[in-house]
């Protein structure tokens, strides 16, 4: 009985619960390295997300025999002078919109009580409009409702960003070496596998790495053409704050599924405020723009290398929103994409077999 399958098996689950517990008494020790790791999360997720952008780069420059470390100082100077012509093209207009809108802030309020007024005047739309009263009651806990949300999504960030200016310095760092030596990783995470699982490992890490580098690039590439799409069409309604919601929206679509309707309020609130035409207008280019990413571009650059259900997609980033905030919403796709590939691999190689043969 002591040499059965079963008996060992159920010893070895005992014996793992057993070390859990324990180790849930002294969780002080572990204090220092989840202090260490909150504190290089943020960091080390960024430098990995300039990473796979730029790797592609650093490989090219290396085939046409320019040393990586040449190649990734050319990269830091290129970008470099990209922050300088950002600063004298794009920026003062930003920086005008911006200051307007913090100005202007107060009376977008009484703008939007305004418009309101004026279509509960009209015997159509006051039949759809609740009563100055119940409106009132609703934006304001829809107001704070968003605050809300907003404020705790802010300070779950801000505690992780603990340290902006070592953050800040530790980024190129890490992108440094990162480009310089990443390829020299996976053969190091491999030498802790047996001999027979060298193979299957290997395998494992460049599917985890394929699959991130067509996940950022790809949506870096499609959020691009997203806004620029967004911004020619808000520019022709006159939508004021074009430029700056544009860039709102940027940020927020990375956030998948969620982040497109969490972009799209700000516009329509802005739109509405301006002129109820412009709201539908700026919703009919929101629309269009959304569409023209979903079945035209999305299906060229990705292809069918992203498949993860849309249902699959909401309950990992509700899930990571509840244990880290905003940045386990940002990292919630790539880690399940990670999780996923290396549960299928370890289903292939230990238990497919056994499951077809039952």
């Amino acid at each position: 009985m002591m040499q059965s399958k079963y008996f060992r098996t159920c010893l070895g689950i005992i014996a793992l619960l057993l070390i859990i517990y324990l180790g849930s008494k002294v969780s002080f020790l572990f204090n220092p390295i989840v202090s260490m790791v909150k504190m290089l999360i943020v960091p080390v997720a960024m430098a990995g997300f300039f990473y796979y952008l730029l790797r592609p780069i650093v490989d090219y420059l290396e085939r046409q025999k320019i040393k990586r470390a040449i190649g990734v100082l050319m990269i830091y100077f290129v970008f470099a002078g990209l922050i300088v012509i950002f600063g004298i093209v794009v920026w003062p207009t930003l920086k005008e919109q911006i200051e307007n809108f913090i100005k202007n802030a107060p009376f977008l309020v009484e703008d939007l009580q305004e418009q309101i007024n004026q279509l509960q005047q009209n015997p159509y739309w006051s039949r759809l409009i609740p009563t100055e009263t119940e409106l009132s009651s609703s934006l304001a806990d829809y107001v704070n409702q968003i605050i809300s949300w907003v404020t705790n999504s802010i300070n779950n960030l801000i505690a992780v960003v603990s340290n902006v200016v070592i953050i800040i310095a530790t980024i190129p760092i890490i992108l440094y070496y990162m480009l310089k030596e990443g390829s020299k990783l996976p053969p190091r995470l491999l030498t802790f596998l047996p001999r027979q699982y060298k193979k299957d490992g290997k395998e494992a890490l460049n599917d985890i790495d394929k699959a991130l580098s067509n996940f950022i690039v790809g949506k870096v590439i499609l959020n691009l053409l997203l806004c620029v799409l967004m911004y020619i069409g808000f520019l022709i309604i006159g939508l004021p704050y074009s430029l700056l919601l544009t860039v709102i929206s940027f940020f927020l679509n990375f956030i998948p599924y969620i982040g497109a309707i969490v972009a799209t309020i700000p516009v329509v609130i802005v739109g509405f405020i301006e002129s109820p035409s412009i709201a539908i207008w700026s919703v009919v280019i929101i629309i269009v723009a959304q569409q023209v990413q979903d079945n035209i571009l999305t299906p060229v650059i990705f292809g069918k290398q992203l498949e993860i259900h849309p249902l699959t997609a909401v309950i990992v980033i509700l899930l990571g929103g509840d244990f880290y905030g905003l940045l386990g919403i940002l990292l919630a796709i790539p880690a399940y994409m990670i999780v996923k590939i290396l549960v299928v691999r370890i289903y292939e190689v230990f238990l497919a077999e056994k499951v077809e043969e039952a």
